[in-house]
């Protein structure tokens, strides 16, 4: 297998539940959404952009919960300073993409490991 990560890369994520609040158009954007994330108290509300407006309509998103990576250095998207990334998966080509999320239910900000 090759591109194999060592243990202490895999320690310099940090991966968290959060659940998607707010959900909104950017202008000129046909792919990207603006989330508003709650990643709980350590962290607290946080805003990105995911390429996933193809996939999940406004109602699909608001109020998920979902796995947030967050120490990724901030990018701006569209005037939009994105900070940080959901975790998806997708087929290849990205023709079908789909949000990965905690099983049960489990407090906001709880770190994955």
């Amino acid at each position: 297998m090759e591109n194999r990560v060592e243990f202490s890369n895999w320690e310099k994520l940090d991966l968290r539940v959060a659940e998607i609040k707010k959900v909104e158009e950017i202008p000129q954007a046909d792919k990207l959404w603006k989330l508003t994330l709650d990643v709980g108290k350590e962290i607290g509300e946080r805003i990105i952009c995911a390429g996933i407006k193809e996939h999940y309509s406004k109602e699909e998103l608001k109020g998920k919960k979902i796995i947030y990576f967050s120490n990724l250095k901030p990018r701006v998207l569209k005037g939009i300073e994105s900070q940080g990334m959901l975790l998806a998966a997708s087929t290849d080509g990205h023709k079908k993409i789909v949000l990965i999320s905690p099983e049960k239910e489990i407090e906001l900000g709880s770190r994955i490991s």
